[in-house]
């Protein structure tokens, strides 16, 4: 019997293309209200999911359920009641920001005032008021992306799907967007929120299901993945990039655990949490002549998460040979990204 409590409800979930197994048995159990993350490399299933959970491709094994309605047998009534915004914006670029809107008022039954209205209100809500009279070709990332947001929800869904919302924008937009996602939950939408960012999932996501595969590897609050990798985490920052390999080795004789190389040439990171152990390894380093310009001893970060559950970082590529989910999958990369007219 179906939880009212869930927004989302997937047993078993498969999806296959050709010889790819995209989707490869995925269990959610997705909370009415707030965020929801699926984190995961590219290639890892996300959007896959999202397509079927948005009723645009149909699961070859599974049963699933959005907002008590079978993805299979009740599609209409999922898709009068939810939304999708895709990787990329599909508006028309030659247009403005106001013809787009009024368009896609128009589209879901507004009547011309009334879709006039509607559209002077999400462009104003979205801070994109003195943009409004221009061609969307003109926009910016960041102010084409709050476009696409706005035209997914110009008749409020219940459930907002955003598949890696913020890819490619710069922090600014970033920001905004994130904002944007908040308030859209105070107005009581649901959000399911695929991402590859790590701080963008701890920013915004109440839980997290952790995807590498086509399987769900973890799942739980940010606090409860991060504890999973037990301890405390140290972050230690060099003065000279070149003596990093030297100075990991010291580190890792007097921590007894491995030494991360992050991605800032001058850092290292390890899990430990006894903080006199640090304060000894620290020591170490600065009696073998080493300059620390920056230490840190506190929780792990979710990427060190990511790390200890799949043997390497988010960012890393997942699909086959470099290629995107889609292309891995078989299909044209702009039908599995571009957003669909599902509400």
């Amino acid at each position: 019997m179906s939880d009212n409590r869930l927004a989302i409800e997937v047993a078993g979930l498969v999806k296959t293309f050709g010889k790819t197994r995209a989707v490869d048995g995925v269990d959610l159990a997705v909370p009415a209200g707030g965020v929801y993350g699926v984190l995961g490399p590219n290639g890892a299933g996300k959007t896959t999911t999202i397509r079927i959970l948005a009723t645009l491709l149909a699961p070859d094994a599974g049963t699933v359920r959005v907002l008590g309605h079978d993805v299979v047998r009740e599609a209409d009534a999922i898709r009068a009641r939810v939304s999708l915004t895709g990787q990329f914006a599909s508006l028309d670029e030659d247009i403005t920001g106001t013809e787009n809107m009024i368009l896609l008022a128009r589209l879901l039954g507004f009547s011309r005032s009334g879709a006039r209205e509607r559209a002077t209100e999400l462009l104003t809500a979205f801070d994109l008021t003195e943009a409004a009279g221009r061609q969307v070709k003109t926009y910016s990332g960041g102010m084409r992306r709050r476009l696409d947001i706005a035209a997914s929800i110009v008749v409020s869904p219940d459930l907002l799907f955003l598949d890696e919302p913020t890819t490619g924008l710069d922090p600014r937009s970033r920001n905004q967007v994130w904002d944007i996602v908040r308030a859209l939950v105070a107005g009581g939408t649901t959000v399911l929120l695929t991402t590859q960012y790590l701080d963008e999932a701890d920013q915004l996501a109440d839980r997290i299901a952790v995807i590498e595969h086509g399987r769900v590897i973890a799942e739980g609050t940010s606090g409860e993945l991060k504890a999973r990798v037990g301890g405390g985490a140290v972050h230690v920052r060099l003065r000279d990039a070149e003596r990093r390999p030297e100075a990991a080795r010291l580190l890792t004789a007097v921590l007894g655990v491995p030494v991360e190389l992050a991605s800032d040439p001058v850092s290292l990171a390890a899990t430990v949490s006894d903080a006199e152990l640090v304060a000894r390894g620290l020591t170490e380093l600065t009696r073998s002549g080493f300059e620390i310009t920056e230490f840190a001893l506190g929780q792990p970060s979710l990427d060190e998460v990511f790390l200890a559950l799949t043997g390497h970082h988010a960012d890393a590529d997942g699909g086959p040979g470099g290629r995107s989910e889609a292309a891995g999958a078989g299909l044209p990369a702009a039908s599995a990204t571009t957003k669909e007219p599902v509400a």
